[in-house]
């Protein structure tokens, strides 16, 4: 039996982006455009249940990549075991886009591995005849409610978005914008799935074309 595949969608503009490139090491870029993972976490921030999937399938983007020098004092675990011990903070460097807008899409499918899931996902799942459906109708009403699971980002958490919600009339995709080539592009830090080990995957020569970079299929959780 064919799985029916449902489309969710949003907008989302911010004053700053950051969709870590992982090669640019302690002065991080940014992709001109967000990760297939990015994305994901998106759309799960808006509505979250692990008995569907989210798959990403393209970012139109709405506004000129404007690349911007960012700093800031980074006070987290990951500085040198002295500055933590004298509560020295780190001056970190970045590359951000400024003044952001996209719009996303992608498709709800069930979660094919049942055994992973927490037992109330598992008692939706099978109290619910058609989980994709589902998620896709209670998505829309949170959306237009402006309800959220959790705060959507724009890369870091920091970069909260200026506005967030379904398409509006006046936003138009960047058509005109030169085709770019990406040689490689992250796609998903845990690309196996719900409760999965680390598996890092990696997208090739990933194109942005007419404003729009369209994700491939890559991986699917087996």
């Amino acid at each position: 039996m064919k799985t029916i595949a449902y489309i969710v969608q949003l907008e989302i503009a911010g004053d700053t982006a950051m969709w870590t490139r992982p090669d640019t090491g302690d002065n991080p870029v940014s992709y001109p455009a967000p990760t297939y993972s990015a994305v994901k976490a998106i759309f799960e921030s808006v509505l979250w249940g692990p008995a569907i999937e989210i798959i990403p399938l393209k970012a139109e983007i709405c506004a000129p990549v404007q690349f911007h020098n960012y700093y800031t004092n980074y006070g987290g675990p990951l500085r040198k075991t002295t500055n933590i011990k004298h509560g020295d903070s780190y001056q970190l460097c970045a590359t951000v886009l400024i003044d952001v807008c996209y719009r996303l899409y992608a498709e709800v499918v069930p979660y094919k591995i049942k055994g992973r899931l927490p037992q109330a996902a598992k008692n939706w799942d099978n109290a619910t005849t058609s989980p994709g459906h589902a998620y896709q109708e209670i998505f829309a009403r949170r959306l237009k409610r402006g309800q959220c699971f959790a705060v959507p980002c724009l890369g870091w958490r920091e970069f909260t978005p200026s506005y967030f919600g379904e398409f509006r009339d006046d936003t138009h995709v960047m058509s005109d914008m030169e085709t770019a080539v990406i040689p490689s592009m992250l796609r998903q830090v845990f690309s196996k799935g719900y409760q999965s080990e680390v598996a890092y995957l990696y997208d090739t020569d990933v194109e942005i074309t007419g404003g729009v970079l369209a994700y491939g299929k890559g991986e699917r959780p087996c």
